[in-house]
Order: C-alpha cells, then sequence, then structure tokens
C-alpha cells in the first residue's frame, strides 16, 4: 500500500520522493524517512498504516535505494528507544568522566560497553526485528553508540543467495530480505564467508 503510493508520487512529481530532509551526515538507512503529509495531500494515501509511528505504531517507514529503485522498509522504534536509553546513561557517566565506559575491544573502534560503570545489571542489547535474538548494542571510540548485527549478518549470508565480496557493505542483504532496515549500525563486509565490521578508511 505505502510502497504503491511512494511509486505513484514518483511518477507525478518526476521521481521525487515523499520524504522528510534530514542532514546529510545522517546514517543511510536512517535518512530517507517517509513524510505521510505528502502522500496525503495528493490523495495517495487515505489513511497512515496503523503500525506507523505517526498512527502510534513502533515503526518508522523509510527508504532504501532512493535514486534507483526505492523500496519502503520498516525502521523498528523499539530500538532507537533503547539506544536511547542507554544513551542517558552514557550521558550521566561522560558529565563525570573524560573517557566512555569503554568495555573489550571487538574490532578496529569498536568497543563492548562496560555496563556495569553505568549502573546497568546486564550487558545492554535490543531485540532483533529480524530474527527476535538479542543483539548487543557496541560503541565507537567517540561513545557513539550502535547495534551490532553480526548474529543476523550471520544467518543471512548462510541462507541466502548472495555476491558479497571484501569490501562490499554487507548490511543490504538484510534490508532486502526483509521488510526491515538495520537501523542505528556500522558498516560491515564480510570476510572468510563471515561478517566482520568495516574497517574505516
Amino acid at each position: 500500500m505505502v510502497q504503491t503510493a511512494v511509486d505513484q508520487f514518483r511518477e507525478q512529481t518526476d521521481g521525487l520522493l515523499p520524504i522528510r530532509t534530514k542532514p546529510n551526515e545522517t546514517p543511510i538507512f536512517q535518512k530517507y524517512l517517509i513524510d505521510f503529509a505528502q502522500l496525503k495531500e495528493r490523495n495517495l494515501l487515505t489513511e497512515i498504516p496503523g503500525n506507523a509511528f505517526e498512527n502510534g505504531g513502533v515503526y518508522t517507514y523509510a527508504i532504501i535505494y532512493p535514486e534507483t529503485d526505492p523500496q519502503v522498509k520498516l525502521i523498528d522504534l523499539r530500538l532507537s528507544e533503547e539506544i536511547r536509553r542507554i544513551n542517558l546513561k552514557l550521558d550521566m557517566y561522560r558529565d563525570e568522566h573524560l573517557y566512555p565506559p569503554y568495555g573489550s575491544q571487538i574490532a578496529d573502534g569498536v568497543f563492548q560497553i562496560n555496563y556495569k560503570k553505568l549502573g546497568l545489571e546486564e550487558p545492554p542489547h535490543v531485540v532483533s526485528p529480524f530474527s527476535n535474538v538479542n543483539l548487543p548494542i557496541v560503541m565507537d571510540t567517540t561513545g557513539s553508540l550502535y547495534i551490532d548485527y553480526r548474529i543476523d549478518l550471520n544467518k543471512a549470508l548462510e541462507e541466502q543467495e548472495h555476491n558479497y565480496q571484501e569490501k562490499d557493505d554487507i548490511r543490504y542483504i538484510l534490508a532486502e530480505t526483509s521488510p526491515f532496515l538495520p537501523a542505528y549500525s556500522l558498516p560491515y563486509t564480510v570476510e572468510n564467508g563471515e561478517p566482520v565490521f568495516m574497517a574505516e578508511k
């Protein structure tokens, strides 16, 4: 329903998308959020989906491949809420400490969170919209928080046919094979058939 409305909007506007403008540095999977008001103004959508945030639901509707093949996908806002909750604790910690509460280093520039320093009882995690398993929340060198999707990526690489090679961003395998987007993710690539964090250039 929303996909059809987006396609019709593009036809009527010479290829424009009904999206809210976000800053250029916005992460790619959170950048192109659908503006339902634009679709309703053109009568392409009579009502906003019940599961959409704008209608009291837990999903934000977004677009991937905006230039070539715009596809409507969902961002699970429960991920956003948990990231926000941990960020509040992190901000309180940073008010009193110079450095973020780094735990063990997972990859170059990626760390577990020393959750005890934040007053948490267990390592922070979110429930994956892809698999319903717990995914860890991790931190980069600046203290920014991300979700570690390696469990889901590993499963997708094993189960889906793909042509991903080293240095390719493999997050798209999750977006292409489900209704959801891997929001709050760092780039990953594949090495020896397994997902790894992509080293910063």
